[in-house]
């Protein structure tokens, strides 16, 4: 089979997007699909940015995207993320046929992703990739009883896009109580903040190496 993987540039999954060329003899890595002009029967839409027409889509056999959530909840974006501050550990993660409506097309394989509730931002992209590559090496693997996808079916949820300010901090709030945020946020692009007296005041995250540091 042909198959390519396609992702954002310059974005944290860039070199697991590599890993999983790695892992796939002969296949094809894109960061942008308009320079796609030849027609695999696999194409990877892995963590990529745009919305592709009904023109890319048809020229390949099948476009896959991974989300993680058990469609159709959880639509939208930063699922993951969305879900450890529900307090869950056990993500769901939906492998789908690409279509025009975003998070909406007939569902393959879905795969709970396992956490152990201490995972900070970077522990949690690392073991999201590698459950998505996972998945992808498992869809290969297993071609023939998998390719028929089924339809979505349940009512439908949505999240919202996450931003910087998302990364607030509440002063009335413990850090018990606050952990998972802590978790999530991005210690260089988004870390997490607070304001006090109207200033802002900015706290980093990180596991230390020994009990002593």
């Amino acid at each position: 089979m042909k198959i390519a993987i396609l992702t954002s540039p310059n974005q944290w999954f860039v070199p697991y997007s590599q890993t999983l060329k790695n892992k796939i003899k002969n296949s094809d890595l894109y960061f942008d699909h308009k320079d796609i002009t030849k027609c695999y029967d696999i194409i990877f839409i892995l963590s990529y940015h745009k919305i592709l027409q009904k023109e890319y889509l048809q020229e390949h056999k099948h476009n896959i995207v991974i989300h993680g959530s058990a469609l159709p909840k959880g639509k939208g974006w930063s699922p993951v993320f969305w879900q450890i501050l529900e307090g869950k550990n056990k993500i769901p993660f939906s492998m789908f046929e690409a279509s025009e409506d975003v998070d909406n097309g007939n569902i393959y394989m879905q795969k709970d992703l396992l956490l152990s509730g201490y995972e900070l931002n970077n522990e949690l992209r690392d073991k999201q990739a590698v459950h998505t590559i996972n998945m992808c090496l498992d869809f290969l693997e297993n071609y023939e009883t998998l390719k028929i996808p089924r339809e979505q079916k349940g009512k439908e949820t949505f999240y919202e896009k996450r931003t910087a300010q998302d990364s607030e901090l509440n002063l009335d709030k413990t850090i018990r109580e606050q952990f998972n945020l802590f978790r999530i946020v991005d210690n260089e692009n988004y870390p997490a903040f607070f304001y006090k007296d109207n200033t802002k005041y900015i706290l980093k995250i990180e596991k230390a190496e020994d009990e002593n540091r």
